[in-house]
């Protein structure tokens, strides 16, 4: 097991963030970098009857630089209602939706006011399922420099599998119909492995 990483924060993570998140004795969760539109920080990807979803957490409209720690969450529209739906129709029928749905259907009834909180508290609630021990910290200021491996721009959707992450395939509810989707949330490898999730993250 490797030092020290510090990474992005991110909705329902990738499952090579979470790879990559349990390789490491120590983690840190960058909070004062400015926020990037159309990362993972505020979205995630599904596997849905029509293949590949994307969902994204709207934010208030925000100034050219805006901490991440200071990013409210939008809730003009009822996007809570989409992504819980658009979740349950996507792993109703897969073998262990029943086994978490009742941890995070309350994310998506009650309001946080924050990106960061959500994020954090719905991040903690995987890692207990992953039945895993993390000691995660939260940075103090940004870290221009930091002296340990620094993935916070690596995991992103634009480059979707980075070189360092090897893919395993495994159970999913549509796999029959549009073949494997790599690299999906994590959600998608809990619904689908349950237990054997923790097998399937490739950790070192």
């Amino acid at each position: 097991m490797k030092e020290k990483v510090i990474l992005s924060t991110a909705y329902l993570a990738p499952i090579q963030y979470y790879s990559k998140l349990l390789n490491y004795k120590d983690v840190i969760i960058e909070l004062h970098e400015n926020f990037i539109k159309q990362t993972y920080r505020n979205r995630c990807k599904i596997y849905s009857a029509n293949g590949e979803l994307s969902l994204s957490i709207p934010v208030k409209k925000i100034a050219t630089k805006t901490k991440i720690k200071d990013l409210l969450i939008d809730y003009d529209t009822n996007w809570t209602k989409i992504h819980w739906k658009s979740i349950e129709s996507a792993y109703r029928s897969s073998p262990f939706f029943e086994f978490y749905e009742d941890d995070l259907r309350p994310f998506y009834t009650n309001k946080y006011k924050y990106l960061i909180d959500f994020n954090i508290e719905i991040q903690n609630v995987i890692l207990e399922h992953l039945d895993v021990d993390i000691n995660v910290k939260l940075t103090e200021k940004y870290l221009h420099t930091p002296d340990h491996d620094d993935l916070r721009t690596l995991i992103t959707p634009k480059r979707r599998i980075s070189d360092s992450y090897k893919t395993t395939e495994y159970t999913q509810v549509f796999k029959e119909k549009h073949g494997f989707v790599a690299d999906l949330s994590i959600v998608d490898l809990l619904f689908n492995e349950g237990p054997n999730a923790i097998e399937i993250l490739n950790i070192d």
